[in-house]
């Protein structure tokens, strides 16, 4: 009872092979499709997910459309800055999600939501970012957690509204003199 070499290679790659299409399936088409699912099983409006990109290709077309029209200072900037995020708003509502490829954006504009997902440290969390921009990028911005929270309480007294308000008069002295 001799097995082969042959067989023997053949049977790890066809296992290798299944294990790697299951991960790309599940990547690509089954998670998303699942998130989709609870997301709006949970009262969020959005559009469908499209395999690979998502919304990105409408996004990106959205952009360069809008970039190509003068835009006058009396205008609104939002329409040219984020036209996409705008459409989206108009056509779903403040709460609602995109497509950044195979994974979700939600976007949540009522302050009582923001405050609670701000409030909460560990049930929300931010797409991991690849390992370029954290080479790149490294701040507050990219905290999750504890450390997030310790920061946030030193930087957060620099934002009440009498601070504000004193940096604005020492402006003025500034360019008076």
């Amino acid at each position: 009872m001799e097995i082969s070499l042959d067989k023997v290679a053949t049977s790890v790659l066809f296992v290798i092979m299944t294990t790697l299409s299951c991960m790309i399936l599940n990547w690509v088409w089954l998670r998303p499709k699942y998130l989709e699912r609870c997301l709006r099983k949970q009262g969020l409006v959005g559009n469908s997910y499209r395999l690979f990109f998502g919304d990105t290709k409408d996004s990106s077309m959205m952009v360069k459309q809008a970039c190509s029209k003068p835009i006058e200072l009396s205008d609104d900037i939002v329409p040219r800055v984020l036209p996409f995020e705008q459409h989206t708003v108009k056509r779903y509502g403040k709460n609602s999600f995109t497509w950044l490829g195979p994974r979700p954006r939600v976007n949540i504009m009522s302050p009582e939501q923001i405050k609670d997902v701000f409030t909460k440290i560990g049930d929300f969390q931010k797409p991991k970012p690849n390992p370029l921009t954290r080479l790149l990028a490294m701040g507050v911005i990219n905290y999750e957690g504890e450390k997030w929270a310790k920061h946030r309480k030193i930087i957060n007294p620099a934002f009440h509204l009498e601070k504000l308000k004193w940096n604005d008069i020492y402006q003025e002295l500034r360019t008076e003199s």
